[in-house]
C-alpha cells in the first residue's frame, strides 16, 4: 500500500509485506485509544514475532469533526512527523495517553492558539522541538486569507483518502484494502491471533 512520502512514519513493518492492515483512528476517540493500545502493546509485537514478513500495519488518521479538537490534534501529529518522521508512533503513544486533555470539556475555555501551544509542548516528550511544531501549527495573525497552516494540505490528503474509501467513523480497519467491520476495538489478543491466522 503506497504512502505519500510525508506519511512515511505511519507504517509498522515492511512495505513489501503481502498483507496490509490499515487502521483508521481518531486521537480523541475513546474506542480508537482502546484499539491503538492493544495494537501497540500486544498485536504488533505478536505480528513482529510470528508473521514478520506477512503483515504491515498503516495508521490512517481519521478526523471526526463532532469532536471539536480532532482537527488540531491530528495536525499536531502531522507536524511532529514533518519535523521527524521516526517520532510519529511515539507521539501517537503520548497523544492517546493524554487523550482526555483534548476532549471537548477540557478545551471548552481554551483558544485554538492555546491548544496548539499545549500540543507543541507535548511534542517535547518525544524529543521533538516545541518551537518547530508550533511554527507548523499556527495560522498566522495577519491578513484574513483562510489559508490554514503548514500542515493543512497534508491533513486534506488524510481526509480525502478516508472520504474516498467511505470511512465514516473510527476505529475502522481495512485488510488488503477491503473494509472489515467484524474487527472490534474490544478484541483481545487471542481474537487477533485467530483473525490473522485465518487471513494467510
Amino acid at each position: 500500500m503506497a504512502l505519500a512520502p510525508q506519511f512515511a512514519g505511519h507504517r509498522l513493518g515492511s512495505a513489501f509485506a503481502p498483507h496490509t492492515l490499515e487502521i483508521y483512528l481518531d486521537y480523541v476517540c475513546p474506542f480508537s485509544a482502546k484499539m491503538y493500545k492493544k495494537l501497540r502493546e500486544q498485536v504488533w509485537p505478536y505480528i513482529s514475532e510470528t508473521y514478520p514478513d506477512k503483515f504491515q500495519v498503516i495508521f490512517r488518521q481519521q478526523v471526526q469533526p463532532w469532536h471539536a479538537s480532532s482537527t488540531i490534534v491530528h495536525e499536531a501529529a502531522i507536524a511532529v512527523e514533518k519535523v521527524d518522521n521516526k517520532k510519529f508512533f511515539e507521539f501517537s503513544d503520548v497523544l492517546f495517553q493524554n487523550q482526555t486533555d483534548y476532549f471537548d470539556e477540557a478545551l471548552e475555555k481554551k483558544t485554538r492558539r492555546e491548544v496548539a501551544e499545549q500540543l507543541a509542548k507535548l511534542a517535547q516528550k518525544v524529543d521533538v522541538s516545541a518551537e518547530r511544531v508550533l511554527e507548523l501549527l499556527v495560522n498566522g495573525t495577519g491578513e484574513a486569507k483562510n489559508a490554514g497552516n503548514q500542515v493543512t494540505n497534508d491533513l486534506k490528503l488524510c481526509i480525502r483518502l478516508s472520504r474516498q474509501n467511505g470511512i465514516h467513523v473510527s476505529p475502522t480497519v481495512l485488510l488488503d484494502g477491503i473494509k472489515d467491520d467484524s474487527i472490534s476495538s474490544g478484541w483481545e489478543l487471542d481474537q487477533w491471533k485467530e483473525y490473522l491466522k485465518s487471513k494467510l
